[in-house]
């Protein structure tokens, strides 16, 4: 692997992380009445997604969809074989509640994305396309749920009363996260926490941070 090779891997790896690290900030600021800031720190976060995607493009880690799927499959296998017990075991003997929560809800998680990836790539096998279904996500913890939504979440319990799909869902003044989506123009927008805007008569909406986690 050649050194500028090595280097765009690098710093595809660090996108990600600025990109959601800048939501998380984006979050805070609206909290702290800042909302033009928060508006930058989306910017920025956008800007980073331009860059990541740019990487990975260059990078030729953008094959087939059948390839995809696989390399989808292999990563989230691993996490759930192998990152994640090991990780959440450190975290127990460490007696690190917060972080164990955040590992053991995620290693759920990432067997039910692979369950997921493997029934798509089975079906493609067969030379058929997916049915169309919605997907909900649950805003505590990422649970992923195909066709219908649970009342509860079966991962994180009674505290996440409905799992959000393709179309806003508002509880009480508790805000669901939106699933990415594709506009006119095919492009994927980020998804984000949408609540109703008082000032726009409940036509509008305005991001605000997810709520808290059990802890």
């Amino acid at each position: 692997m050649s050194k500028s090779l090595e280097n765009l891997k690098n710093a595809f790896a660090s996108k990600p992380q600025a990109n959601r690290r800048y939501i998380a900030f984006a979050g805070k600021a609206e909290e702290e009445s800042l909302p033009q800031v928060a508006r930058l720190f989306r910017a920025a976060a956008e800007s980073e997604s331009i860059h990541a995607l740019n990487h990975i493009r260059i990078m030729g880690e953008v094959k087939t969809t059948i390839d995809n799927l696989n390399a989808a499959l292999s990563g989230e296998t691993y996490e759930f074989r192998t990152m994640y017990p090991e990780y959440l075991n450190v975290a127990k003997k460490e007696g690190n509640q917060q972080v164990a929560w955040s590992f053991d809800v995620a290693d759920k998680v990432e067997q039910i994305h692979a369950g997921l990836f493997s029934k798509a790539i089975e079906t493609l096998k067969t030379g058929k396309k997916l049915d169309s279904v919605d997907y909900y996500i649950c805003s505590i913890c990422g649970n992923t749920v195909e066709g219908q939504a649970p009342e509860k979440c079966p991962i994180c319990g009674p505290q996440n009363k409905v799992l959000q799909g393709n179309l806003r869902i508002t509880v009480g003044q508790r805000p669901i996260l939106k699933l990415c989506h594709s506009n006119s123009r095919g492009n994927n927008r980020q998804p984000q926490v949408a609540l109703r805007n008082s000032h726009s008569g409940g036509r509008g909406f305005k991001s605000r941070p997810a709520y808290k986690t059990p802890f």
